[in-house]
This record gives C-alpha cells, sequence and structure tokens, in this order.
C-alpha cells in the first residue's frame, strides 16, 4: 500500500470468520513489536502494516509476515486480549431515531421484536473506521441482512445508533448516512482532548440496553458524561 506500507487480508468480503483473523493477527503483531513496524490498523477483514521510514526493505518484512501468516490457524485464533463488554442505555425509535420503523419493515418484523433482539445480541467492534472512533459492529442475525436506503439522511447526531447489512454502526460526530437510524445514545466514541481518544477497541462487546427518551436527554446534557451512562467489563 503506497511507499510505506503492507496489507494482510484474510478475504476479500466480509464474514465473522477474517474479522477474527484480521483481529488476532493484529494483536499478535502489536506483541511481536518488530522494530521496522510503525503502526498497525485493522479493517474488517485486513491488516494494514505500516512501515518505518528508513526500515529494510518492504520484501523482507513481507517475507517475515508470510512466516507468521502459516505459523498457526489464524481463524480459529482467539480474540485479543483486554476485551471489554461495554452496556450502552439507548432509546429505540421515536423522533429521536426515526428510522426504526423502516429498518423493521424492510426485516420483515414489528418494531418491539426489532427492539428485543438488538437488546439481546452482544455485537463486537469490527473496526473503527470512516470518522475518528466510530465503530462498526456485528454481526447480526441474518433478518438484518437489510439494503442501506436508497435516499441519504442529510445528518444524524453523535451518538446515533444506525443499522444495515447486518451491523451497527455508533456514529461518532454528526454525520450524512445512508444506514437507517434506529437508536439513539449519548456515548461519545471520540473523544478529543481526553487521555483515551478513542474509549472502543476493535474486539470490544457491546450490549445497546433500551432506556427512554428522558434518560437520554438527561445523559445528552451532562458536560461530563461521555460514556453516556454505559458501564465497561473485562471479558478477555
Amino acid at each position: 500500500m503506497g511507499l510505506d506500507a503492507l496489507l494482510v487480508s484474510f478475504a476479500n468480503r466480509f464474514t465473522e470468520a477474517p474479522n477474527r483473523a484480521a483481529l488476532a493477527f493484529r494483536a499478535e503483531l502489536e506483541c511481536l513489536n518488530w522494530a521496522e513496524v510503525a503502526e498497525t490498523a485493522p479493517t474488517l477483514v485486513s491488516v494494514v502494516v505500516r512501515l518505518v521510514a528508513g526500515a529494510q526493505s518492504s520484501a523482507d518484512v513481507s517475507d517475515r509476515l508470510r512466516a507468521l501468516l502459516q505459523s498457526r490457524d489464524w481463524y480459529d485464533a482467539p480474540l485479543p486480549d483486554g476485551r471489554r463488554h461495554w452496556r450502552i442505555p439507548t432509546v429505540f425509535g421515536g423522533s429521536l431515531a426515526p428510522g426504526l420503523d423502516s429498518a423493521a419493515q424492510a426485516a420483515g418484523v414489528d418494531t418491539a421484536t426489532a427492539i428485543t433482539e438488538w437488546s439481546q445480541v452482544r455485537v463486537r467492534v469490527l473496526t473503527i473506521g470512516f470518522a475518528p472512533g466510530q465503530p462498526y459492529l456485528g454481526v447480526l442475525p441474518p433478518r438484518w441482512d437489510i439494503p442501506r436506503q436508497t435516499s441519504l439522511t442529510p445528518r444524524v447526531p453523535q451518538g446515533a445508533l444506525v443499522q444495515a447489512v447486518r451491523q451497527f454502526v455508533l456514529f461518532s460526530r454528526p454525520s450524512p448516512t445512508g444506514w437507517r437510524h434506529v437508536g439513539q445514545t449519548a456515548f461519545r466514541s471520540f473523544r478529543p482532548g481526553a487521555t483515551v481518544a478513542f474509549p472502543l477497541r476493535p474486539g470490544d462487546e457491546i450490549s445497546f440496553v433500551p432506556t427512554d427518551r428522558d434518560h437520554i436527554e438527561r445523559l445528552l446534557a451532562d458536560p461530563d458524561g461521555s460514556d453516556g451512562g454505559a458501564e465497561a467489563e473485562q471479558v478477555g
């Protein structure tokens, strides 16, 4: 990739197994702490490996990466240590999240069923991308393999939970989107100026806990409420 990076890819399309492989491979590479590697970043099914300027040739590093790839079955490797399970208060539907009805209809269920299913599943942070600190979350049950909207929503707020293609995205900043806005949180996944700007990490798990609009609005009004009422515990 360009002049100073290599791409290690485990598939040419997203499924759960290559995502696990990418997270496990990246974690191992971080532990090895090769002097030639300046930075690693996982995508949905790949790992970007950026090299230190002036390091040994990318061909040498590529050979070492290939040897590491062949050292084990990465598709069966455990997820990285240090993972957390976040429980994030979420209001589903209503004027704060007007895409709920459309998403439920596209999946062939009523809104109560949609909320029950979404609140009972634990989704994984598959990757961080598109905007600073912004997580892609999955994988949802097959019925939620619904398409994106045919038109663009001009703006959803920070903390918006949107859904399509068996995934959620939790918006880190106000943004346009083609995904359906199904829930609203007060959680801030990008905290500029904080010691930890990106609280979520690939491999973390998230549950969205139903709450009411008044609770979310109180959390949104709290100037010190970056976690939006969320609780986290170690799971790995």
